[in-house]
C-alpha cells in the first residue's frame, strides 16, 4: 500500500471538503489515489459532486474589458500576495489596462512582450517587474480568456462579482443585428450574472457534456452503498434518474433563473427571443474564480494533518 501522507491527506481535504480521518480512509481504501478517493467519499456520501478543488486562497483581482460594440471581450486574472495590493488603485489600473491589451494577444506569454499600451517604451513584463517592486510584492498576469465574435452577430457581455473575486465572460448568438438592443443587452448581463451565481455549471447544455463526464457519473452512482442490494433493473432504473438529474446541475440552461426562479435559463432565452423575434443561443462561457488552482503554504493544517495521522 502506498503510504499515505500529511499532503496528500491535505489535498484530499481541499478538493473536498471532508474531514481528515474520512480523508486518510479514503485514501487507504483505494491505495493513495486521489482521484478513487474522490469518487470514494462520494460514493459514500461524505464529499460534494462539486468542484471545490484547488479553490485556496490566493489574491489580486478578476477583472474584464468589453470593446465598444461588444464584439471582443476579455477575461482576466492577475495575481498578488495581499488583499492590500489588490485594493490599490495603481494595480487596479494596471488590471485594467491588461485586460483591454490582451484584445490584441492570443496567449499570456504573447501579451508579456508587447509594448504596454501606456508606455511603449516598456514592455508588458517590464511593467509588471516595475510595479511589483513599487507595492513591494510578486504580482503575475495568470490567465486570461478571449472571446470575439468574428463577422457573427451575438453579443459578448460579463460580470464581476465580490469585488474582483469571481468574473464570467459570456458569448451569445443571434441570426440577426440585434445587439444595440436593449433586451439582449440585458440578457447578456443577466446570463453572466447566472453563471457566476452557479459555480458547479460548466457546460451550456447536456449535449456539450463529455461522454466520459457521465460514464464516470454513472459508476459513481452506480458504486453508492445506498443501492447495494437493489436488484439489478431497479438499480439501473434509479441510477438513471440520478444521472439525469446530475448532469442538468452542470447545465447553463437547465438552471432555475436567479432573478425569476419559476423558470430556466433556456426558458428566459427563449422568452427574450420572442420579444425580438429573433432566434437566441448561449455560443460560450467562462468563469473565473480568484486564485482557482493557486496552492498557498499552510503549515498549521499540515501539522494539524499531521498530529491527527499519529505521524509526530
Amino acid at each position: 500500500m502506498a503510504e499515505i501522507s500529511a499532503k496528500l491527506v491535505q489535498e484530499l481535504r481541499q478538493k473536498t471538503g471532508a474531514g481528515i480521518l474520512d480523508c486518510k480512509k479514503a485514501l487507504k481504501e483505494t491505495d493513495g489515489d486521489i482521484e478513487k478517493a474522490i469518487e470514494w467519499l462520494r460514493q459514500k456520501g461524505i464529499a460534494k459532486a462539486e468542484k471545490v478543488a484547488g479553490r485556496t486562497a490566493a489574491d489580486g483581482l478578476v477583472d474584464t474589458y468589453i470593446q465598444p460594440g461588444g464584439e471582443v471581450g476579455v477575461l482576466i486574472e492577475v495575481n498578488c500576495q495581499t488583499d492590500f495590493v489588490a485594493r490599490n488603485e495603481a494595480f487596479k489600473a494596471l488590471v485594467q489596462n491588461l485586460a483591454k491589451q490582451a484584445t490584441t494577444a492570443e496567449s499570456p506569454e504573447a501579451l508579456l512582450t508587447q509594448p504596454y499600451i501606456e508606455d511603449e517604451s516598456l514592455t508588458v513584463e517590464a511593467v509588471i517587474k516595475q510595479m511589483s517592486a513599487q507595492l513591494g510584492e510578486n504580482i503575475q498576469l495568470r490567465r486570461f480568456a478571449k472571446f470575439a465574435l468574428e463577422g457573427t452577430q451575438g453579443v459578448i457581455d460579463s460580470y464581476i462579482h465580490t469585488g474582483g473575486r469571481v468574473g464570467v465572460l459570456v458569448e451569445l448568438s443571434s441570426q440577426n443585428a440585434v445587439a444595440s438592443r436593449q433586451e439582449f443587452q440585458t440578457l447578456g448581463r443577466n446570463l453572466a450574472m447566472q453563471v457566476a451565481a452557479c459555480p458547479n455549471v460548466e457546460y451550456v447544455n447536456v449535449d456539450q457534456i463529455p461522454a466520459e463526464v457521465a460514464q464516470k457519473e454513472k459508476d459513481i452512482e452506480m458504486g453508492r452503498d445506498d443501492l447495494a442490494n437493489k436488484p439489478q433493473n431497479i438499480k439501473e432504473k434509479i441510477v438513471q434518474g440520478r444521472i439525469e438529474k446530475r448532469l442538468k446541475e452542470l447545465t447553463l440552461l437547465d438552471q432555475p433563473y436567479i432573478r425569476d426562479q419559476s423558470i430556466t435559463v433556456e426558458e428566459l432565452i427563449k422568452q427574450t427571443g420572442s420579444q425580438l423575434g429573433e432566434s437566441i443561443s448561449v455560443a460560450r462561457f467562462v468563469r473565473y474564480i480568484l486564485g482557482e488552482g493557486i496552492e498557498k503554504e499552510e503549515s498549521n493544517f499540515a501539522e494539524e494533518v499531521a498530529a491527527q495521522m499519529g505521524s509526530k
